[in-house]
């Protein structure tokens, strides 16, 4: 699974590197070195503007959503905690994800991700669960595959209010490889820049070529490196989370 991350661009940075043609400057995120399930996150999706023409093209968002996918059918939004992944192998066909799958699909950009692995302590004998920074070798930019969903507030009355609505994503995920595989058997699944404008395509719904476009996950070289336990605790926050220790 995948449940912290690491998102440090910026969004001027992100407009540029997803080619994003729809950004607004009053929705801004911080920097976040321990993004943990419910925060908002950056997100790169296409939509078509509904007060438009049905011939209008689509446009390339750059959006805050927040992580942990909340179905529409859904009846609270704590339900969002439990879906911040969906597995690659069924995605497709799992009632929570499976609408999102064909018509709603987003990249959310990542610097790197955590997971943790059992190790003993020498000096105590103990086991603790060690977190490990996994990420790309040349630092570039993950473009994790994701989902997004809308969910509307029955406690507010009017569809117009910016409160009635509520977006959220999700990960997916696939079995791990390289050094991820070394430290635990899921990781988040990045997609090549080849695949960025079909995934994004809402048009593009046929199922089988979609699960096409996840079957070969991102090139190049993770590098995985011990860290503080500091990550363990989401409060925490900063560069330094990123620093190696002595395994």
């Amino acid at each position: 699974m995948c449940g912290r991350y690491v998102s440090t661009r910026s969004p001027e940075d992100l407009v540029q590197l997803f080619q994003v043609t729809d950004w607004r400057a009053e929705e801004t995120l911080a920097p976040n070195w321990n993004v943990a399930p419910t925060n908002d996150v950056w997100a790169v999706l296409e939509r078509t503007p509904r007060d438009k023409d049905e011939a209008a093209s689509a446009r390339r968002e750059l959006r805050p959503l927040r992580w942990g996918l909340v179905p529409s059918w859904a009846k609270d939004v704590r339900i969002g905690a439990r879906m911040i992944n969906a597995r690659v192998e069924t995605v497709h066909e799992k009632p929570s994800f499976r609408r999102a799958f064909v018509r709603r699909r987003c990249l959310l950009p990542a610097d790197g991700f955590y997971e943790w692995q059992q190790a003993r302590d020498p000096a105590t004998g103990k086991t603790r669960k060690q977190p490990y920074f996994i990420h790309p070798e040349d630092d570039q930019v993950m473009a994790l595959a994701g989902l997004y969903e809308y969910w509307r507030d029955p406690e507010v009355k009017r569809d117009d209010d910016p409160a009635a609505w509520l977006m959220t994503c999700t990960i997916i995920t696939t079995e791990a490889t390289d050094a991820a595989g070394r430290v635990h058997p899921r990781m988040p699944l990045a997609l090549t820049e080849d695949h960025y404008d079909a995934w994004l395509d809402a048009g593009h719904q046929d199922p089988d070529e979609l699960r096409a476009l996840l079957g070969r996950p991102a090139g190049g070289h993770l590098e995985a490196r011990p860290v503080s336990t500091a990550v363990n605790n989401v409060r925490n926050n900063g560069p330094q989370l990123l620093d190696a220790i002595a395994p």
